[in-house]
This record gives structure tokens, sequence and C-alpha cells, in this order.
């Protein structure tokens, strides 16, 4: 299934009713809406070297997000590592797009899982794999590791490279 289609699955799905923790509390558990997320657009550019295969790594330590639970903020270190096919990521985009979320009420899996969606959308990576490494909170760690690697896609080492 394409990308897209998982996203429009995604919006025309209900969203489930708001769940209260407590008659005092009112406590709303849910994710921000994706109408009111305002992420930065993610821009590209022009990959010069298409079938020169090779691995670009970001990392960014300054990831933060609202729990929906809480509302405290989360704190994360991403690692992002892609393969692209016709088009690159644009650095500053992607510092905007990632600071972006500080707003955001979103669960830590959700948000790995959205990053790799609109990656995807916005370049159309050969390979994208990304690692949230979110701090700890409540004496539980939590790591959250996603993949994508286009159909079709060859993983070609550098050792067959220099043959």
């Amino acid at each position: 299934m394409k990308q897209g289609n998982i996203r429009n699955k995604r919006r025309n799905a209900a969203l489930p009713p708001l769940r209260e923790i407590t008659p005092e509390s009112q406590l709303e558990i849910r994710s921000t809406p994706e109408e009111e997320l305002n992420l930065h657009r993610l821009d590209t550019f022009a990959y010069e070297y298409p079938g020169s295969r090779i691995e670009i790594n970001f990392t960014s330590a300054e990831f933060t997000a609202i729990c929906p639970f809480s509302d405290f903020p989360d704190f994360a270190t991403l690692n992002l590592r892609y393969v692209p096919n016709l088009r690159c990521i644009e650095l500053k985009s992607l510092k905007l797009y990632i600071n972006s979320f500080r707003h955001v009420k979103i669960f830590h899996e959700h948000a790995i899982n959205r990053i790799l969606e609109d990656f995807i959308t916005a370049c159309d990576p050969l390979e994208f794999h990304i690692e949230g490494d979110f701090n700890v909170r409540g004496n539980v760690k939590t790591v959250i590791r996603a993949s994508y690697v286009k159909e079709g896609s060859k993983k070609v080492s550098v050792r067959n490279l220099k043959n």
C-alpha cells in the first residue's frame, strides 16, 4: 500500500471519543487533530547523482512534543538515515519541521510514524530509517524505530561498488 493511501485511510478514520480519567480532572487524552498540527513543510532539492547510492544521516538532540496524556513535554534524540532517490531534504526545513512538533500533542509512536510518512512523501527516498530515543519518563525508557525501503530498491554495498 502506498504511503499516501495509508495517510488518507488514517484521515478518514473517525477520531475515538475523548476519554476522561476522572470527572474532576476532565483530562483529555487525544493527539492534536491533523488539521491543527501546523507542521513546517519539508523542502527538497534535486539530487544530482541519481543512481549513485549514498546514505545521509541526521541527528536532532532537541526533539520535543507534548504528551497527550499528561500535557508534559517529551524530549528525544532523533536519528534519521536515508538513501536519496531523486530528491534530498533541505536541512533548514528539516530543523523547522522537527521544531514544529513542540506544541503538538502526540504519542511517541505516532510522532515517529508521522515523521516517517512525511519524509517519504517529501522526497521519495530509496530507504528511510528513523529512531526516536526518548528521555526517561516515570522510570521508563522508550526507543522507537521505524524503517521504509522503496519497493524494487536494491541495497548496494560499498564493497560491490569497488569491483
